[in-house]
């Protein structure tokens, strides 16, 4: 394999409803994903370890490292590193999505048809369960050693900007207490072969 960190000149934003995702070898990806109209539905134990679990699944199936993560009420963000180089960094996301999507579906209906039906949205004539925004979220090619970092402080910062914690090691939910030296939280990393 190539050295991980090149730069990728044909990396371009665009909305997010129709970025497209680079799959090019060496690159990490910083992703980012939303649920459903900005709704807290991050904001229980419950679907915050629905979304660890998936992460952990997702990551075996598909052969990725991961870098860093948080997650916030909200939304997530994820800095994976694909363990192949021929990879798909949509299945990666679809897999994590669909499983937390589905177990947020199965727990409603048994325990909360309230949330169900605000989740549930008519797309033509058929009625869709949404627990995450439509489309792909946002997808970042990472071709430097500097934007790594860059993106790593922006994550682990993200609860201290909303004011939930202090400290960026003080939130549970990322990987900023692992960075710290803290080995005993909710999600470890994969080391960094830079």
């Amino acid at each position: 394999m190539k050295n991980p960190i090149q730069p990728n000149y044909n990396t371009t934003q665009q909305h997010r409803k129709t970025i497209r995702h680079y799959n090019v070898p060496c690159h990490a990806h910083f992703l980012t994903f939303s649920c459903y109209q900005g709704l807290p539905l991050l904001s229980k134990d419950r679907t915050r370890n629905w979304l660890i679990e998936s992460i952990i699944m997702a990551k075996e199936k598909y052969q990725y490292a991961l870098w860093a993560y948080v997650i916030m009420p909200e939304h997530a963000h994820l800095l994976v590193y694909p363990l192949v180089e021929n990879y798909n960094i949509s299945l990666f996301l679809k897999a994590i999505k669909q499983s937390v999507a589905r177990r947020a579906k199965h727990y409603l209906e048994k325990n909360d048809r309230t949330w169900l039906d605000k989740l549930t949205v008519k797309l033509g004539s058929r009625e869709v369960f949404r627990f995450w925004q439509a489309g792909p979220g946002y997808d970042r090619n990472i071709t430097s050693k500097d934007e790594l970092l860059e993106k790593i402080n922006y994550m682990h910062r993200n609860p201290v900007r909303r004011g939930l914690v202090l400290n960026p090691q003080e939130w549970k939910w990322s990987s900023a207490g692992w960075y710290a030296g803290e080995r005993e939280v909710v999600l470890a990393v994969d080391k960094m072969n830079l």
